[in-house]
């Protein structure tokens, strides 16, 4: 689980005090609950058709499985978790460390993870890249506590995703879902392993509390992420964030944790991640739209003594590159990429993150005090650039 912060724990006064308002809080609520939560989630709940997936072009791997969920009991929650739980798995990862006497031994860890598809003899297995980082070797524990050799099959540290699979077909396959249709407010659910496997497959309800939330670990690396309340703790990153009819609407990768902030919780949204998943199990890698400059941030232009107000700082040309052929030159200011304002090299990859190669993008740039617009079809990166 990645943290922004740290967390403790904090011991104060009045903790009777705290105690009694807990308890009378939790009695209405769990009364408040019972009246109005199922009709609410029934009314919330249905069952969407097949969405199909990107696949190997060669081998074009079955429909996304349709969610089967029967919504007549009381809590349909229940039967969303035991109709998407099976799908999760358990991750550990093998690491040889060395410590100060020069002793090789093994660190263990693990996180979790959501089988998605079936193909070619094998069972594949999303997570996060932060969950299978550095490992030697890898295994899938199932529900019913076996433990499965795994092969990394693809892994992409900008969007912290990662593809796994094991030589076993028999795995139950989660649906996937549309990210773009949630709603704050809306009910979700997430499943997965916090701390360690004794408690595997931990379920936690709450809302959607937020869309496209901006979260950035530097300059280049930035995330848009649905923000939830339902808790996730270490060990859940890489298990799915689930929607009330039974579809992964998101990969839980992150939290806040602070002694001041509570019910923080990250994921990436499905629609993203489905396309990174695809090009991992076809490809290895992520196939990502080029356009060939080198950037400077806008805060970074200021620094040096540049006077600009917003946008990216060109400063450098790739020759015979899309950005040169549609005539964009080193000192040029670029402020938008269709209707995204860019202000960082995060914004910057995010943007070329929503195309594919040969999409063609209206580039909005300054240049000696004009305001221009280029057009620019982009093609594929190299291999390793963003």
């Amino acid at each position: 689980m990645g943290y922004l912060t740290s967390s403790g724990y904090k011991q104060g006064p009045g903790l009777l005090s705290y105690a009694v308002v807990a308890l009378v809080s939790a009695v209405i609520g769990g009364m408040l609950m019972l009246t109005l939560a199922p009709g609410y989630i029934a009314s919330r709940a249905g069952i969407i058709g097949q969405t199909s997936a990107t696949g190997d072009p060669g081998n074009s791997p079955p429909p996304w499985p349709t969610p089967t969920i029967d919504l007549t009991g009381d809590w349909p929650a229940a039967a969303v978790a035991e109709a998407v739980g099976p799908t999760v798995v358990g991750i550990i990862g093998e690491t040889t460390a060395v410590d100060w006497f020069s002793r090789a031994y093994t660190e263990i860890h693990g996180g979790s993870g959501v089988v998605f598809r079936q193909a070619n003899g094998y069972s594949y297995v999303g997570t996060n890249q932060h969950v299978v980082e550095g490992a030697n070797k890898l295994y899938v524990v199932m529900a019913s506590g076996e433990r499965l050799a795994a092969e990394l099959v693809g892994e992409d540290w900008w969007t912290d995703l990662a593809v796994l699979r094991v030589a076993d077909t028999n795995l139950p396959v989660a649906p996937l879902g549309d990210s773009d249709l949630l709603k704050p407010g809306e009910l979700v659910m997430a499943i997965g392993n916090p701390v360690d496997m004794e408690f595997q497959r931990s379920v936690t309800v709450g809302v959607v509390s937020g869309l496209n939330r901006k979260v950035s670990y530097s300059d280049e690396r930035e995330f848009r992420l649905i923000q939830t309340d339902a808790a996730i703790n270490p060990g859940n990153s890489g298990g799915p964030l689930v929607n009330m009819r039974g579809e992964v609407v998101g990969i839980n990768n992150m939290k806040i944790a602070t002694e001041d902030i509570e019910g923080m919780g990250f994921a990436i949204p499905i629609n993203l991640a489905r396309i990174v998943l695809d090009d991992l199990v076809t490809f290895g890698r992520v196939i990502r739209a080029y356009l060939g400059i080198n950037i400077v941030s806008a805060a970074d232009a200021r620094r040096h003594g540049l006077n600009i107000a917003g946008g990216i700082y060109v400063t450098r040309v790739v020759p015979q590159s899309p950005a040169q052929r549609a005539g964009i030159k080193a000192g040029d200011v670029i402020v938008r990429i269709d209707d995204e304002e860019l202000s960082t090299l995060g914004d910057l990859r995010r943007v070329l993150d929503l195309h594919r190669p040969g999409d063609e993008v209206t580039i909005t740039l300054q240049r000696s005090g004009q305001t221009l617009t280029v057009k620019a079809t982009l093609v594929e990166a190299p291999a390793e650039t963003g």
